[in-house]
């Protein structure tokens, strides 16, 4: 991938300017296209198939890449040098002339998400991308290609898409055909369910939950905000999803470290620099908070960030991972097309190249500026930022991936969720291994797993900040649960400090508690033993992280019987600071050596934090 040369005047923090990202969407195109069939209706790219098939991979590479293309002919106002949509009309002929025939080009057909569902997916982007081109590829193509196209495309209508953001699927393929005069009671129907569920989900503070539950990543961004806002910006409307994307901004800032790394955090980590794309879209939009120069800090950091650490392989093409190729940051439906969702990030070149986007000075991104606390009271998250190293740290009191109907069950652990902390700089521990920022009740010498999170509240005063919430630990062998077994926890952070207290409620005897830290090289984290603990070492996690290939985790032991309170001091990449803990059954104060204290109280299902002059006799 040839990319210009750095100008570190206008960005002083990147070096990178719009042609960078012109120059990066040209080389993902032409290594991936290098895989195409013949006819070019689907791009086979080299790699394991998903679970879908090698077929619907197809699809995929063609479908996500087409984005990609779209984003970059539309923000040229249809100059097209390589000839682009030259290619994805062709591709888009051949793929639809027989739909679901077995042979080299054809489309599989669009099913119910259960079924046949990933090609419904893909049809978002391919309407998306004719939507953008439209008067350079749709209006140009034969009228029996036009109807082969809508036809298939209107699988997505009739089919049951997955419950959650895939509803925006068929709302974003009804778009296309509305605005292309093809629009009535089949499309308006599948765009009003889709406002409809959409309005369910949303939950305040610029976040949507992905689907009935409380499922909170960074699909918030690049689904449940870019297709709705997006469609209303292509459109000319003004609509209800600009300011709530605008409120999102003003917070997700914090969520890329100075390097530019996004939060390693929730499921489909291989889209990577698509964590991005709210950010540029919120600049296309002009619903954004953020000055142009931080926005373009922010995705051009981000981008430069993977590109920098081998997220492009030796054939020019994205890999399954996360740098580079990292098997257990993949999810089962993931495919060697599915890092190209990455396409959404080119979002930003819809901004011309004289829009404040691109010729605004780059100013420092959040986590640059300060340290940093910030309380996510609808997700139940607590971001921590510290300006020293430039790492962002996330605690979740809110987050999971537990349907509202699904049963809690050990074996269904996420490690993309069921963690208490995630950061910039490392990402979770695989199965198997031992867990990382994680609170077991081990009974019989079993591990409890949290799998539901229920929220108790989250706070910021300051420079510090708290939150907190409960589970049910489940265990994977004997019995799933205990009876009565309950985990109430708090995190309180201040400066690079993390206080993590826990209080179990019905343990059985013989039970014992763990407490691990942060996954990183060795004598990189601190984990340090404040009340309740009696033990103390450090446990290997041989198959490393997203981030590292090999690493350790402090750990915390301790007898636990009935109720007990146990609390920790935590700290990633910095010596913390040293703090005294009194604790009683209903809870701790914790004092700090330069009299800041905060006292914690649990109660019925409900915690209080309050900051404190002094600790009692110390």
């Amino acid at each position: 991938m040839k990319l210009p040369g750095e100008d570190r005047t206008l960005s002083p923090y990147t070096g990178y300017t719009r042609d960078h990202w012109v120059a990066v969407a040209d080389g993902l195109l032409t290594a991936a296209w290098h895989w195409a069939t013949p006819g070019g209706a689907r791009l086979d790219l080299p790699g394991p198939p998903s679970g879908s098939g090698v077929r619907s991979d197809g699809l995929e590479g063609f479908a996500r890449t087409f984005l990609a293309a779209a984003f970059r002919v539309t923000g040229e106002d249809g100059k097209d040098p390589h000839g682009w949509l030259e290619r994805y009309a062709g591709g888009l002929d051949a793929g639809t002339r027989t739909p679901g025939r077995d042979d080299a080009e054809s489309w599989p057909v669009i099913g119910d998400h259960h079924v046949a569902g990933q090609p419904m997916v893909e049809s978002a982007s391919v309407a998306l991308g004719l939507r953008l081109t439209r008067p350079w590829l749709w209006d140009n193509l034969a009228p029996a290609v036009q109807d082969r196209i809508e036809a298939w495309l209107r699988g997505a209508l009739r089919h049951v898409p997955a419950p959650n953001n895939w509803y925006l699927f068929p709302f974003t393929v009804a778009g296309f055909l509305a605005s292309v005069g093809r629009g009535e009671t089949e499309t308006a129907r599948a765009r009003d369910r889709a406002l409809e569920l959409l309005e369910s989900w949303y939950r305040g503070d610029g976040w949507y939950a992905d689907g009935d539950g409380r499922a909170f990543d960074h699909y918030n961004g690049w689904a449940l905000h870019l297709y709705p806002v997006l469609d209303a910006h292509l459109a000319g409307e003004e609509t209800r999803f600009g300011p709530r994307l605008r409120e999102h901004l003003d917070s997700f800032g914090l969520w890329f470290g100075g390097d530019g790394a996004p939060l390693h955090f929730g499921r489909s980590l291989t889209y990577r620099f698509a964590a991005a794309s709210a950010v540029g879209l919120g600049a296309v939009t002009g619903n954004t908070p953020l000055r142009p120069g931080v926005s373009r800090r922010l995705i051009s950091g981000a981008l430069r960030y993977f590109l920098d650490r081998g997220a492009v392989d030796e054939h020019g093409l994205l890999s399954l991972g996360w740098h580079g190729p990292h098997a257990h940051t993949v999810q089962y439906y993931s495919g060697p097309g599915s890092p190209y969702w990455a396409s959404k990030a080119f979002v930003c070149l819809l901004a011309p190249p004289d829009h404040p986007l691109w010729t605004a000075t780059e100013e420092p991104a959040p986590s640059e500026t300060a340290d940093a606390v910030l309380a996510l009271p609808a997700p139940g998250l607590l971001l921590q930022s510290t300006r020293r190293d430039g790492v962002v740290r996330l605690h979740n009191h809110g987050s999971d991936h537990v349907r509202p109907h699904e049963a809690e069950s050990a074996a269904e652990d996420n490690p993309h969720y069921g963690r208490f902390a995630y950061s910039t700089r490392t990402g979770p521990t695989a199965r198997g291994n031992p867990a990382d920022n994680h609170f077991a009740v081990v009974v019989a010498g079993v591990r409890s797993v949290r799998r539901r999170v229920h929220p108790l509240g989250v706070g910021q005063a300051g420079g510090w900040g708290w939150a907190a919430s409960w589970h049910r630990p489940v265990f994977g062998r004997g019995p799933a649960t205990v009876p009565g077994l309950r985990v109430e926890s708090v995190t309180v952070v201040r400066g690079s400090d993390e206080l993590r207290v826990h209080r179990v409620l019905g343990a059985p005897p013989g039970a014992r508690v763990e407490q691990t830290g942060w996954a990183t090289a060795p004598g990189e984290s601190v984990l340090r033993p404040l009340s309740g603990w009696t033990g103390r070492d450090e446990v290997r996690a041989p198959h490393g992280t997203a981030f590292l290939p090999w690493v350790s985790l402090p750990r915390l032991t301790g007898d636990v019987h009935g109720t007990a309170v146990v609390v920790a001091l935590a700290a990633l990449g910095a010596e913390p600071r040293d703090p005294v803990a009194s604790v009683t059954e209903e809870g701790a104060e914790i004092g700090w050596p330069d009299g800041f204290a905060v006292q914690i109280r649990f109660g019925p299902l409900r915690v209080r934090v309050d900051p404190v002059r002094s600790m009692p006799g110390g």
